[in-house]
């Protein structure tokens, strides 16, 4: 039988990790002079769509418009706005003229009628 003998016990040593090892938290990121030129591209060319997209909303002319015609009607008890619409323009589009009256009155509904309130109508050519 042989025997075997160690001088010193061996000993564990541990490797020691640097911090850009894999597995630690990385750095912000960096944008390179390329990456900047980019994001910077980027934002010019969606300001240029929004300006093409909002600009012609908001045009000035040299023409005065012309005031659309109206009269005014009393709302009397029993009376609705389609029977209001049709009185106005009795040979056109009821459901269009009921829209142009509360486009033109505000009213948030067809139901907002108020007994004895008056209410502007467009007047229409017969």
């Amino acid at each position: 039988m042989s025997t075997i003998t160690f001088g010193q016990a061996p000993q564990l040593v541990r490797a020691s990790r640097t911090p850009s090892a894999a597995g630690a938290p990385s750095a912000a990121v960096r944008l390179t002079r390329r990456g900047k030129i980019a994001v910077l591209t980027l934002a010019i060319v969606a300001i240029g769509i929004l300006a093409v997209m909002l600009g012609p909303s908001s045009t000035a002319t040299d023409q005065v418009g012309t005031p659309e015609q109206t009269t005014t009607v009393a709302v009397m008890p029993g009376h609705t706005l389609w029977q209001i619409a049709a009185a106005a323009n009795p040979d056109g589009d009821i459901r269009a003229t009921v829209d142009d009256i509360i486009e033109l009155n505000s009213l948030p509904s067809a139901s907002a009628l108020q007994m004895g309130s008056e209410i502007a109508v467009p007047v229409y050519d017969k």
